[in-house]
């Protein structure tokens, strides 16, 4: 498979919410790569257990991908993220959220690596805030 396509793969998984299957698809070593430029994971097993949290808090996550770039093994996805916040499982359509994102998955032996997220977070701060479970 060529790197673009388990990019496109990858995202597919991300919009199943299957946390099983979408580490299948990840190195044993893979990092997670913030918005900030912070490395919060640093392994398969890690994300397994973030991904499992982020879920539960955003129980309809999805990546829409509109554009895609490659240059061999990097590939940058341009898109828009969507959700909706809950801290009680009920998905409230005023909680719902979506922003302008990109995404670059570096891929090495038919899997993902790297995931690195490009998003402007204000939309799902505002929501977390009005809630009160922010700062």
């Amino acid at each position: 498979m060529v790197a673009i396509d388990i990019a496109l793969e990858f995202v597919d998984r991300i919009n199943r919410r299957d946390v099983g299957l979408l580490c299948e698809l990840m190195t044993e070593d893979h990092r997670f790569i913030d918005s900030d430029g912070t490395v919060t994971v640093s392994d398969r097993e890690s994300m397994r257990e973030s991904w499992r949290s982020y879920y539960a808090m955003v129980p309809d996550y999805r990546i829409d991908v509109e554009e895609t770039i490659s240059s061999g093994d990097a590939v940058v996805l341009l898109g828009i993220a969507s959700g909706t916040y809950t801290v009680d499982g009920e998905l409230e359509p005023v909680n719902h959220w979506e922003t302008p994102a990109a995404w670059k998955a570096v891929v090495r032996d038919n899997r993902v690596a790297e995931w690195r997220v490009w998003a402007d977070l204000e939309p799902i701060r505002a929501v977390m805030r009005r809630l009160g479970t922010s700062d």
